[in-house]
């Protein structure tokens, strides 16, 4: 999937600049452990480390064509063979068989209106010599991530902020709004958290010549009357689900998936087996799962978790003829300090959902030993109406962003105010002005009153903000380990259908997700298709919670970064609560603030973050 880097600098000669960029690349080796390349201009400087996954042997990179425009390129374009056809019947002779000089092509054939031909997942910059601009394009979801920082004469940009934090021009600091989009979950479009610093939207490319920056925006999510009967959505969602896994099955490397026994995955692991087979592959699919040691004999049913994963991933596996490999954690893997550090590193911040994040690391570590490419279930919920908070009458009647309500009933709003951040950092009112500005945003259908209305509001919320947070943490740690993750659900034509067709179509049965599981109806066991959504597994271990308690209560140490946000006497509040007050996970429970203020200890110290609260 590859990590990229660079910057322009209109009034300086960057050419004997190589050691900065460099560096710049060199801190995401992780995300291309393959090569490593840099292209430097009068300007411009461009760097790229490569996953190798398409065209092996020659699609290195920076690439160029007819040495005046060059591109550094991170993700892949699905639809690649057909525009390779179109650009062929144009008279271009390609000299590789890459996605990557397919988009270079594109782009001098049809200028900034080439993105809107692209499907796929990526994030990449273009430096055009001849008119002496720079362009940066993000696709349409954000599946792919990418930031930059405007500088007097120019910018600096990269796919993560350790490799612009690499260039003397940016500074680790951080000021109480990005504190606040820390710790709020909101995950607001455009903001990076470090000051200065903006991610490129999704949908959205930027120019960057001598007169500034000029964003543009590609694509968005619009609404449009549905006017397709139940059988033919239902018929259309799996047949776009088809094409769409067929598409993203194409590497050059071993392809897998992600299987959880949800009906999600569930339904990408059995596409992707029944393409495979058709195209004569004999190989069963490799489809992995996580869980941890004793967790389906001991486990215990609770307000998120109604039954263990791994069965039902088996029987998933066993129906679809795919081989199910099982990746088994324990207490000790999950709390292991390189594990804890190289999750965080991964992700730049202490943007922490607990010890999934950690689980998920381990997971991928695992999964790379097999497969370079794997599938994934992301997307789902938030198209299909599959959480619960899309259920739940007062999450759906409230003023705040829904998943906002189990963070307050599942006790992380209320450990943020014991410990005193939710005050002391104006939470409420930064929540709200976010908000705000996310419901002015939705794409209204005319005439659309009561709940469709509603429900399409919390659709557009899911989709732009909360599936930003998910798709974020999946990239950044996936890529820590130089696995390539693609994520069907996510794919524009899927979301523009979905997102459109009425919520009575959506629950047309009285449950969650009903178009999704009609459209796998006959593909999956009936016994997955009628399960209840389970959020990603965490640990519910005593021994677990024992182990944050001592590390949360090593914090209160005078001298620890994290005391410049929190006291000491605040924490301790949190260490006042009872033994098994935190078994409970996930990313809004109370234990989920104690892993938070953990890892803001260490990025705070590791960093060296500044933070500027006036």
């Amino acid at each position: 999937m590859c990590g990229i880097a660079g910057w322009v600098s209109f009034q300086d000669d960057v050419r004997e600049r190589r050691p900065l960029i460099e560096r710049m690349t060199g801190t995401m080796a992780c995300r291309g452990p393959d090569a490593a390349g840099v292209w430097l201009g009068a300007h411009a400087a461009l760097g790229h480390r490569r996953l190798s996954v398409i065209d092996l042997e020659t699609g290195a990179q920076p690439m160029s064509a007819d040495r005046s425009v060059v591109i550094t390129y991170s993700g892949e374009v699905y639809n690649f063979r057909e525009l390779r056809e179109e650009l062929v019947g144009l008279g271009h002779a390609f000299e590789t068989t890459s996605d990557t000089e397919v988009v270079l092509r594109a782009y001098r054939q049809w200028g900034r209106a080439f993105a809107e031909r692209l499907n796929g997942i990526y994030a990449f910059a273009i430096w055009d010599e001849p008119a002496g601009e720079l362009v940066l394009v993000r696709d349409r979801m954000g599946v792919k991530p990418l930031y930059y920082y405007p500088t007097p004469d120019g910018v600096v940009f990269g796919s993560e902020p350790k490799a612009l934090l690499a260039h003397p021009a940016v500074d680790a600091v951080v000021d109480r709004d990005g504190l606040r989009e820390m710790f709020t979950i909101v995950k607001t479009p455009g903001h990076a958290v470090f000051r200065g610093m903006r991610e490129l939207r999704p949908g959205h490319l930027l120019v960057v010549d001598r007169d500034g920056l000029h964003p543009h925006r590609y694509w968005r999510l619009e609404s449009r009357e549905h006017t397709d009967d139940l059988d033919t959505t239902i018929a259309t969602v799996r047949d776009l689900l088809t094409d769409i896994v067929d598409r993203q099955l194409f590497a050059d490397v071993p392809v897998g998936t992600l299987l959880s026994g949800g009906l999600d995955s569930s339904a990408v692991t059995a596409l992707a087996a029944r393409a495979r087979r058709a195209t004569g592959v004999t190989d069963p699919l490799p489809a992995f799962s996580v869980d941890f040691v004793g967790h389906t004999q001991r486990f215990e049913a609770d307000v998120q978790w109604e039954d263990p994963d791994t069965p039902f991933a088996a029987a998933v596996a066993e129906h679809v003829g795919a081989e199910h490999v099982v990746v088994l954690l324990d207490n000790r893997d999950i709390l292991d300090p390189a594990v804890r550090k190289a999750t965080l590193l991964a992700q730049d911040l202490p943007i922490s959902t607990g010890d999934m994040e950690y689980s998920l690391y381990l997971l991928c570590r695992a999964v790379r030993e097999r497969v370079t490419v794997a599938l994934s279930g992301e997307a789902a919920d938030e198209l299909f109406g599959g959480y619960t908070w899309f259920h739940d009458k007062t999450a759906v009647e409230g003023d705040t962003f829904p998943w906002h309500d189990p963070f307050n009933r599942a006790g992380g709003i209320g450990a943020l105010r014991e410990v005193g951040l939710w005050d002391d950092l104006g939470l409420e009112e930064y929540v709200r002005e976010r908000y705000a500005e996310a419901l002015a945003e939705v794409p209204r259908l005319p005439g659309e009153t009561g709940l469709e209305r509603r429900m399409r509001e919390i659709g557009y919320l899911n989709l732009t903000r909360w599936e930003n947070f998910l798709l974020d943490r999946k990239d950044r740690v996936s890529m820590a380990v130089g696995l390539e993750v693609r994520v069907p659900f996510c794919d524009h034509r899927l979301v523009e259908y979905v997102f459109n067709a009425p919520w009575a179509m959506k629950t047309f049965d009285g449950r969650e997700k009903s178009l999704l599981r009609a459209a796998m109806r006959g593909v999956l066991p009936d016994a997955v298709l009628d399960r209840k959504k389970n959020p990603y597994p965490a640990t519910q271990d005593t021994g677990y919670e024992l182990a944050l308690r001592d590390a949360v209560e090593k914090l209160c140490v005078p001298g620890n970064p994290v005391l410049q946000l929190v006291s000491a006497a605040g924490i301790r509040k949190l260490l006042d609560r009872p033994v098994g007050s935190y078994v409970m996970g996930g990313p809004w429970s109370a234990r989920a603030v104690l892993e938070r203020l953990i890892e803001c200890n260490t990025w705070l110290d590791e960093y060296d973050v500044r933070l500027e609260l006036d």
